[in-house]
């Protein structure tokens, strides 16, 4: 009895020291991979200089999700801390910081393609979500955020714990480069109106979270207590079935609640609370036609 405890005991010893040593390798692979260099062919833009184009810069800052990482001044600001290994600040972008030295197309770069200035990938980037900015808002947004008074501070901060990197290192968790297809053209400008075809252009700042189907489901690389995103496709479980009405859907944008009154966690609401009247309808109105999908199948 005593043998086969013995047995025991040391099977169960080196299958600890085999999933510790494949956890460390496999995060050595995810921190790898983080220093990895992409060559992007793109083309850049000019920023906005006139009053029109950096008011336009000014709300897509706020609406698109930019204050939620890099704080309403641009100086930086820490979104995630779990407590448990997970910290992410996003970066000072004012002229105080490391962006005075980039181009017109590190601008496009890293916000088109999640590509730093020097040519490694950006982890949290959601360049995803931005990918398909026309060229006149991406001119808008640039050109706003260098008119934002210069801050010293802000450094960007991403610790993560073993398992997200190893889940990264594997190709679980894939950062924004992995996610974009890099030969897109931009997009072309929409006329703002409350439609689908202009929602369609809104709701690319959903892919992140909700996946490029907007099925939902886990959001990757996202802390462990985060609950899933909602699948916003018609069928069963879908969010969108409380939001018949597109004026208890903005409501829902502007509240941080649902129909029912309950809070919704992790949706960035100061963002959304910002858009306008045209583009909180006109999202609405895209997520009425999108093709259903199961959760989770992004």
């Amino acid at each position: 009895m005593q043998t086969w405890l013995k047995r025991g005991v040391l099977g169960l010893g080196v299958l600890v020291l085999l999933t510790v040593a494949a956890l460390l390798f496999t995060s050595m692979l995810g921190e790898r991979k983080l220093q990895r260099t992409l060559e992007i062919a793109t083309q850049p833009v000019a920023w906005s200089i006139d009053a029109a184009g950096i008011e336009r810069g000014h709300y897509l800052y706020r609406s698109r999700g930019c204050a939620d990482c890099h704080g309403v001044d641009g100086g930086g600001r820490e979104f995630i801390n779990d407590g448990k290994g997970m910290r992410i600040s996003g970066p000072n972008i004012t002229l105080g910081g490391p962006v005075v030295r980039y181009s017109a197309m590190d601008w496009v770069r890293i916000i088109r393609h999640g590509v730093k200035s020097d040519g490694r990938v950006a982890f949290i980037m959601p360049s995803e979500d931005y990918n398909r900015f026309t060229d006149a808002d991406v001119a808008a947004i640039v050109g706003y955020v260098r008119t934002l008074p210069a801050r010293a501070d802000g450094i960007a901060v991403v610790e993560l714990p073993l398992p997200v990197k190893a889940l990264y290192g594997l190709g679980f968790i894939r950062d924004a480069s992995e996610k974009i297809d890099h030969r897109l053209t931009p997009a072309q400008p929409v006329e703002a109106a409350i439609n689908a075809q202009h929602g369609s252009y809104v709701a690319n700042m959903c892919i992140g979270c909700h996946g490029p189907g907007l099925s939902g489901g886990s959001i990757p690389g996202g802390p462990p207590d985060w609950p899933a995103a909602a699948n916003l496709t018609p069928g069963a479980g879908n969010a969108m079935a409380a939001y018949s009405d597109a004026k208890a859907f903005v409501t829902m944008l502007r509240s941080g609640k649902r129909a029912d009154g309950s809070a919704i966690q992790v949706m960035p609401f100061e963002s959304l609370r910002e858009l306008n009247d045209t583009d909180a309808y006109a999202l609405h109105a895209f997520l009425k036609t999108v093709p259903a999908r199961a959760l989770g199948n992004r």
